[in-house]
């Protein structure tokens, strides 16, 4: 694709194009738009408008962070982003409250992990109470464990209604954002990138931004950049509790550090229902919400990129039991039952479910933290995990605050085709 012609770098559409209408992508042109006024931002997303997958396919929890190892960017990122969550919710009048959760033990084993977490919580500021089996059932009447811990900062929003806000906010500063626009090519020049859709359209810009999430790689590639991942997708399956009265709030199980899953868990949500879950399996497609879905050729990049088959033999005991209760609805029932005792098969009805982009490196690395990578006038958001919605203001920041660097820096010279470097996913 020659998209510049004769032009010389001149005549671009924008000084920064974003890739993806996601809460990432939206946050980040709404970040551009306030740090720097004037800057011209145009997003494409493929879809007909915006939050579409793992935005608004998710339980809407504001994570507190205390999961996260500190100093990571996921800890920095989710305590200061559950603040600005809240904030930004109150002040655009958007759904949303401050509920706190349990994490609860229900065997022994579990103990040792869960006093980790209290320590961890701790180190990264966040307020956490222990529970005896009478203080659970002060908050749970019906949940069931040997101990448990109350973080108060967790709370519940609606992350499609944040991102169509974000839409909207940045839009009146400026920023466009163009829907049903999925990009087919990339072109990268000394100066600047063009993008062409598959509807024949040319967007120029002087930075690209790439936060395309279940296709953050495919586009790093389209870019000529080798992201060093590629994403492998996971399908979270929930269920709707018909009951939702068993349960008062939020309540997590102790989850397992080998793992970037949390387990099976209960969350009452803006709309006052209860959903459990996630189970979470393999997809066959990166936007394969149900077995019926199958990309014969996403599916076989999944299955021809070495991490993925490291990944299994290391993972395989967790993800044979995942899949038994994604098969098994009495399998996934007695996985509930273990905090919540009195529910039933009965009790649990299908619900929608989400595709998580998980970046698996070539050594079969499951990575934990957010990655973000830069090459010439390029910004690459390439794991965005949870708690990358409660994050999203922050990291949105950060994003925006790269994509302004490559707008200072001078153009490479003509001719030189530049290779991409690393930026470091420790921190910015």
């Amino acid at each position: 694709m020659s998209a510049y012609g004769s032009q010389g770098g001149r005549g671009f559409d924008c000084d920064v194009l974003v890739i993806g209408g996601g809460i990432v992508g939206l946050s980040t042109a709404y970040a551009l738009t306030r740090a720097a006024p004037g800057t011209r931002v145009v997003v494409l997303e493929k879809e007909g408008g915006p939050a579409r997958h793992q935005t608004g396919r998710n339980s809407g929890v504001i994570h507190s962070g205390i999961y996260y190892r500190p100093g990571s960017l996921k800890a920095r990122y989710a305590v200061r982003g559950a603040a600005e969550m809240v904030k930004f919710c109150a002040e655009y009048g958007l759904p949303h409250e401050v509920t706190g959760k349990l994490i609860v033990a229900t065997g022994r084993a579990e103990l040792p992990r869960l006093h980790a977490l209290v320590q961890r919580g701790r180190e990264n500021g966040i307020p956490v109470r222990e529970l005896g089996p009478a203080q659970i059932a002060e908050y749970e009447p019906r949940v069931r464990g040997l101990a448990g811990i109350h973080v108060g900062s967790t709370g519940i929003c609606d992350y499609g209604a944040v991102a169509a806000q974000l839409a909207e906010s940045a839009g009146a500063c400026g920023a466009e954002v163009r829907y049903g626009a999925e990009v087919a090519a990339v072109d990268r020049r000394p100066w600047g990138v063009a993008v062409r859709t598959t509807a024949g359209a040319v967007v120029r810009g002087r930075v690209l931004v790439n936060c395309a999430g279940l296709h953050c790689d495919r586009v790093a590639r389209l870019a000529g950049d080798d992201p060093g991942m590629r994403i492998v997708p996971f399908r979270g399956e929930y269920y709707a509790l018909a009951r939702p009265g068993l349960v008062r709030g939020l309540v997590y199980p102790v989850p397992d550090p080998a793992f970037p899953f949390l387990g099976v868990h209960l969350t009452r949500g803006v709309d006052g229902g209860v959903h459990v879950g996630p189970n979470a399996v393999p997809a066959l497609g990166r936007e394969g919400y149900d077995w019926s879905v199958v990309r014969p050729r996403e599916l076989a990049a999944t299955l021809v990129w070495p991490g993925s088959w490291r990944t299994a033999r290391r993972h395989w005991r967790y993800g044979a039991g995942e899949l038994h209760r994604s098969l098994s609805k009495r399998a996934f029932t007695e996985a509930v039952r273990r905090l919540l005792p009195e529910v039933a098969e009965a009790d649990l009805r299908p619900a929608p479910a989400g595709v998580r982009a998980q970046a698996v490196l070539r050594d079969g690395t499951l990575a934990d933290d957010f990655l973000l990578r830069e090459a010439h006038r390029t910004v690459h958001v390439l794991n965005a995990p949870s708690p990358a919605a409660t994050a999203s203001l922050p990291i949105g920041r950060e994003v925006a605050r790269r994509a302004l660097l490559h707008l200072d820096r001078p153009a490479a010279p003509a001719g030189d085709r530049p290779r991409p470097h690393p930026s470091p996913a420790a921190g910015p």
